[in-house]
């Protein structure tokens, strides 16, 4: 055996004369049974016949066997674990000879990791101030308003004002609305629209001119000034329910507005635990990474790279952009991306690593839970859930995750927390301005 370079080995494999003869007779002889030539029955042609009419195909039907089979064997015998599919080259093969070939491949990675227990991580658990309380509860006061029709009078910075709008020039695709609901000063109103309807009352109409940032959401309309004909509809107020033991009872099963709030306090904890534990595990697994510095097959870099690729297609389709369109330089592109590709690499493999020497996977319990999430969510029987993941090979990536997360959870329940650098403190001001 001889190592290449990185997770490459190469072999160099000869098939004594006796086992080709052997094979070359073998597959001759099947040839001869299936063979129709003038003057014979199949399956009582001559083999010198068979052999000279069916050279080429006997040859190539030799090799597709022995390969293989000696490859295999030898691999075996050397305990190697090959990944991908091996390169055979230099393959002779003549008569009364022995066959040789070489095979380059790539082999899954021997490597000893590091002490992976009490590993340096930031982490502290969430602080829920009641402000955070008091701006939760006003989201769900904002998602159960509504909104009551004004008497006609000339808008104002807090009003919904009931408008139809119509593109007259700036965008490829036409947009036309009967009917859209603006709020007058709202954070999320393009300023276009508040310059031009503040002060207009029901019944007016208005040409004006929005214009939309670079990033904005909707791709016709992003970095375009658009001309717009307005008619201004009416005007509503809006109305947020009342804070009180009602308003909790029609949310859920809240007696009152504190058992409202102290499950409110719970919900904001898990989220931000979670968010602090994932970042805390990303830096863990970083600590890793650089720690444990081993090569990693190609092959595994490249499908991660693949995989890279299609979710920034997938992501660009989302925003209604067709990547096709623009003209990126993908190589360039994907060889950009492959340093991270090689650390999420290594990353996996490590994780790997410590699930097998802590018998750490997933029971069929969480599989099946998962699997039933998946049937609730997509509104299907569990049964064809079931067998649509099988078919296309996804419950053995359920699992996978499974083990992955509870692997990580294994790593920061053993690791040493330390205290996270304050984040820098954003001022109002600035928080407006973004907005």
């Amino acid at each position: 055996m001889a190592l290449v370079e990185g997770c490459k080995h190469e072999l160099e494999i000869s098939v004594p004369a006796a086992d080709v003869e052997k094979e070359t007779g073998k597959v001759s002889e099947d040839i001869r049974g299936k063979a129709h030539i003038k003057g014979f029955r199949p399956g009582k042609a001559p083999l010198s016949l068979i052999r000279r009419n069916y050279e080429s195909d006997i040859r190539q039907k030799v090799l597709e066997n022995l390969v293989p089979r000696f490859l295999d064997a030898r691999v075996k015998q050397e305990d190697l674990h090959v990944v991908g599919q091996p390169d055979i080259t230099d393959v002779h093969f003549h008569d009364a000879e022995p066959l040789r070939f070489k095979a380059q491949f790539e082999v899954f990675p021997a490597f000893e990791l590091t002490d992976y227990r009490g590993v340096e991580t930031p982490y502290a658990e969430p602080n829920i101030a009641p402000e955070d309380i008091d701006r939760r509860i006003e989201e769900l006061r904002e998602n159960k308003a509504t909104y009551a029709n004004e008497d006609p009078r000339p808008l104002a910075n807090g009003d919904f004002a009931v408008v139809s709008l119509e593109s007259l020039s700036g965008t490829d695709e036409p947009v036309k609305s009967d009917e859209v609901q603006v709020e007058i000063g709202g954070k999320e109103t393009m300023p276009g629209f508040n310059e031009n309807l503040i002060g207009a009352s029901p019944g007016e109409e208005k040409e004006i001119e929005v214009s939309y940032p670079e990033d904005y959401g909707r791709a016709s309309l992003a970095g375009r000034t658009v001309k717009f004909h307005v008619v201004i509809k009416g005007i509503r107020r809006k109305e947020k329910p009342e804070l009180n033991d009602e308003f909790a009872q029609d949310l859920g099963d809240f007696r009152t507005v504190d058992e409202l709030k102290d499950a409110v306090k719970k919900s904001i904890f898990a989220q931000r635990q979670n968010e602090a534990q994932r970042k805390a595990k990303d830096k863990l697994i970083e600590k890793l990474i650089d720690a444990n510095d081993f090569p990693v097959p190609n092959v595994f870099v490249e499908r991660q790279l693949d995989n890279r690729l299609e979710q920034r297609v997938s992501s660009l389709a989302q925003q209604g952009i067709d990547a096709r369109t623009l003209n990126l330089d993908w190589r360039k592109l994907r060889e950009n991306m492959r340093n991270d590709a090689v650390r999420e690499v290594r990353a996996s493999l490590i994780l790997g690593r410590v699930a097998e020497k802590e018998a750490i996977a997933a029971t069929n319990q969480e599989v099946d839970q998962e699997v039933d999430r998946i049937a609730r969510q997509e509104r299907e029987p569990l049964a064809a859930t079931r067998k649509k993941l099988l078919a296309n090979g996804s419950l053995d990536r359920i699992a996978s995750h499974i083990a992955t997360e509870k692997t990580l959870t294994f790593l920061f329940d053993h690791a040493t927390k330390t205290e996270p650098e304050p984040e820098p403190e954003t001022a109002p001001e600035a928080e407006a301005t973004s907005e």
